[in-house]
């Protein structure tokens, strides 16, 4: 491993890489929390065609803060990981609706181009979830998911 500045560069890594997890566990179960606290800001997302819309809210608001708190975990955190993964596949449908509703964006105060750059954050939240399972991955996995995480946080902090 390369020195830098006498340490190992790895540990940086290993330090960043433990942040991003704590951190991504922190804003899944503070927004699981939301999903009880404040329903109806989710209620508007939640395509037409579900009918039990509380329901679904309560449910993937249950699953963020379960999964987020697994996520710290390092013996439930692959397990965490992949069902942070099947739950944003999960609630892609919820952008989707966001961005053809004009009724879901006037209740979000965003635009339809802003709900349109909203969609393929879905992407990034996939791949650093992916990147939490396990401690190693592919140079290609681990790089791009440790810059990914950057513009992505700032992304979902100017919300």
């Amino acid at each position: 491993m390369k020195k830098l500045n006498g340490i190992d560069s790895f540990r940086y890594y290993s330090l960043y890489k433990m942040a991003t997890i704590y951190i991504m566990s922190l804003l899944y179960i503070a927004i699981g929390f939301k999903h009880f606290s404040d329903p109806n800001f989710f209620i508007e997302i939640v395509p037409s065609y579900i009918s039990w819309k509380y329901e679904a809210v309560y449910i993937s608001g249950f699953g963020e803060i379960i999964l987020g708190i697994l996520l710290i975990f390092k013996k439930s955190r692959n397990l965490a990981s992949y069902g942070l993964i099947l739950l944003l596949i999960a609630v892609f449908p919820a952008n989707i609706y966001l961005y053809e509703s004009e009724i879901a964006q006037q209740s979000l105060k965003i635009s339809k181009n802003q709900a349109l750059i909203r969609m393929p954050f879905q992407i990034p939240l996939i791949l650093i979830a992916y990147w939490h399972s396990k401690e190693k991955h592919s140079k290609k996995i681990s790089i791009s998911s440790a810059i990914l995480f950057i513009p992505t946080i700032i992304y979902f902090a100017s919300l």
